[in-house]
């Protein structure tokens, strides 16, 4: 629904913010859900989403699934991990984007999902369009994520950015050397959220140093 008012907003990536990355333990490898069954809450999420709408923010999900494209699982099942979200969240969400896109696919994948697109993080498209369909002030609005292309995608769209340094962030040093530095590095969702209430200043003219960065 398209508002009069401009109105902030709490962009949040999905595994590793939201629900917890999955680690195979006999192979020592980390990876995200396949099914619905398998999204586990990380601890305090739902009491952050409740806090970020107490300070007025939307809580609105931007997250890559390449799944489809890799041949992971058809893209229908996208809508039912959607909805599984919206359950574990008590209705907490106000809105959730993903990119199915990937540039290179892999085996069994829908062709048509192969490509280099505007909406995978790190480029920001999911950030804009969520942006003109809510009505959204960017400059007052937050990235909350779990790796560099968050932060980057983020930084794109010109809102603040939070790197939440667990789960994947061990692998985040070999990302490259040019990521974008966030304004705040913390150890949780709750940890971002205190953030947010303490640091209340829109962007101006760039993004500023935060407070534990």
């Amino acid at each position: 629904m398209i508002q009069s008012q401009p109105r902030k907003a709490a962009f949040l990536d999905r595994d590793g913010v939201l629900v917890e990355i999955l680690r195979d333990a006999e192979l020592g490898v980390l990876y995200t859900a396949f099914h619905p069954d398998q999204l586990r809450p990380t601890r305090g999420a739902l009491e952050s989403l409740r806090r970020l709408k107490d300070l007025g923010y939307l809580r609105i999900v931007v997250t890559n699934q390449p799944g489809p494209a890799k041949g992971h699982f058809p893209e229908q099942q996208i809508e039912r991990m959607h909805q599984r979200l919206r359950e574990l969240f008590d209705g907490e969400l106000d809105a959730i984007y993903h990119c199915p896109h990937h540039p290179e696919g892999g085996p069994g994948g829908d062709p048509a999902l192969v490509r280099r697109c505007d909406c995978r993080k790190p480029k920001p498209g999911m950030l804009l369009q969520a942006a003109r369909e809510h009505a959204i002030d960017l400059p007052a609005s937050v990235m909350i994520g779990d790796s560099p292309d968050d932060v980057r995608a983020g930084a794109s769209a010109g809102v603040r950015t939070i790197l939440i340094n667990g789960g994947r962030c061990e692998l985040c040093p070999n990302r490259g050397a040019d990521s974008v530095r966030p304004d705040a590095t913390v150890a949780s969702l709750s940890e971002a959220v205190d953030f947010i209430a303490n640091n209340t200043a829109p962007v101006l003219g760039g993004a500023p140093s935060g407070r534990g960065s």
